[in-house]
């Protein structure tokens, strides 16, 4: 895979991740809680700035009530 296909995946999940965290009214911190994850993760994911594993990705799609595709939809916005 390319790096600007990495950097293209980790900015359709911090806007995908940031957008069903909105939808479900949830602050970040609350999201962390629900997943059993940390805060800061959270803020460092939203903005396209870490990588992720694949067990992480299936916490925070949990504890959205999402699925790991729809992190990655590309057909959403907002």
């Amino acid at each position: 895979m390319a790096r600007r296909d990495i950097y293209a995946a980790r900015h359709i999940l911090a806007r995908n991740l940031r957008r069903l965290r909105r939808a479900q009214k949830m602050t970040q911190e609350q999201l962390a809680n629900a997943a059993g994850l940390r805060q800061a993760l959270i803020s460092e994911l939203e903005s396209g700035k870490l990588d992720v594993r694949i067990d992480t990705l299936s916490r925070l799609a949990m504890a959205l009530g999402s699925s790991m595709a729809e992190l990655f939809d590309e057909t959403r916005r907002g």
